[in-house]
């Protein structure tokens, strides 16, 4: 891998616009093996969950869905314990992933569900919609976990619903 910054790395896979501090931004792109290590046992994850798999139009279930998606954050805490502080260029990109993409959806539609919105039609027809959005906008991030794990992209590969 040609020694980069961050910030160019990140522009290949259209993820400037995640918010990262300056320093970090300007820091040399140099990635360790547990960062490699752990970007797979993310990608991994992440692979085989809705939060990148399309559901198909008249199956599924939108909590369960949205379950799903919501493991992703003790999924990920577990993985930065297991690589630990030698994976920190892995960590910072999995936190802001957390922060900035998956937490807004989970918070807005945990709070929806408490109150009954998956018993609505338009509701559930809204939630698959936005999460359509997401998948769309996580699968940058999955091109960007690939590179790291230094594997070859397979989202291409699902087929599309």
């Amino acid at each position: 891998m040609p020694t980069m910054k961050l910030k160019q790395w990140l522009s290949q896979f259209k993820l400037a616009k995640l918010s990262f501090k300056l320093p970090f931004l300007e820091a040399e792109w140099n990635p360790v093996d547990a960062d490699r290590d752990a970007a797979w046992d993310l990608y991994v994850e992440m692979l085989t969950r809705v939060i990148t798999q399309r559901i198909p139009d008249g199956s599924g279930d939108e909590k369960t869905a949205l379950d799903s998606i919501y493991s992703l954050f003790p999924t990920t805490r577990a993985i930065l314990k297991q690589h630990g502080r030698k994976a920190d260029r892995f960590a910072r990109l999995a936190v802001v992933m957390l922060n900035q993409m998956v937490r807004p959806f989970t918070a807005r539609w945990h709070r929806l569900s408490l109150g009954g919105a998956f018993a609505d039609p338009v509701h559930c027809a809204t939630f698959r919609a936005e999460l359509i959005a997401l998948q769309d906008e996580l699968q940058h991030f999955m091109c960007a976990l690939a590179d790291l794990a230094g594997v070859e992209d397979m989202t291409a590969w699902q087929p599309d619903s």
